[in-house]
């Protein structure tokens, strides 16, 4: 099943609440919640705080926690105690991994882990087996509004083949002119930002992505 994530990055920031809101509206019970450090990426943007607050304002929303960050280990506990439903991590920051996604899983929360647009897919391999959640990024990350990289969709065929059945998120560019070929390629949760946000009519994008399990 194909499900849009839209990205809370690209929502407006002075209304943040009523994106999420408008969210609900639409029919959508999962948003995607962007953490950048500015030194995995060059970028600043939410904290757990932030996170706890949507938690307790919209309690039905899921927040899927996409940690940018070198040092995401110290921030496992926060997040899923402040109400994350899903926390990935990128396989470029190396350490322990294995380890980070077994703490994920150990505090009831689903455990995915990403890749940039430079780093191969089948570095993933060893971690398939336990992972909830692959994140395939179609831009470079840091800023919202870049142009997709449609090489980046073998990614996805290539997890597939290799057998996962987890959910495959990407983001990065995706809109409703490239979520049929997102989906058939095997995708299932479409991130996306400025094309939901500022959309004339976010309702129609979500109707779409909606439409693509017709």
């Amino acid at each position: 099943m194909i499900k849009l994530t839209p990205s809370l990055l690209a929502a407006d920031l002075m209304n943040l609440g009523g994106a999420v809101g408008m969210m609900g509206r639409d029919g959508l019970d999962q948003l995607h919640f962007d953490v950048m450090d500015a030194h995995f990426v060059p970028n600043l943007s939410f904290g757990p705080d932030f996170c706890r607050a949507i938690h307790r304002q919209h309690p039905d929303m899921k927040i899927d926690v996409h940690l940018m960050m070198d040092n995401p280990q110290n921030y496992l506990d926060e997040f899923a105690q402040y109400g994350a439903s899903s926390i990935t991590v990128h396989e470029e920051i190396g350490g322990d991994l294995a380890g980070m996604i077994g703490k994920i899983q150990s505090l009831g929360v689903r455990a995915g882990m990403s890749v940039k647009p430079g780093t191969g897919v089948e570095t993933l391999l060893p971690y398939l087996d336990n992972l909830d959640l692959v994140l395939i990024m179609t831009v470079e990350p840091g800023f919202g509004g870049q142009k997709f990289m449609p090489e980046e969709v073998e990614k996805i065929r290539f997890l597939r083949r290799a057998g996962f059945r987890g959910d495959i998120a990407v983001d990065g560019g995706v809109s409703i002119q490239n979520a049929p070929l997102l989906a058939e390629a095997g995708a299932t949760l479409l991130v996306m930002g400025t094309s939901y946000f500022r959309a004339e009519d976010p309702s129609l994008v979500a109707r779409f992505v909606k439409d693509l399990n017709a």
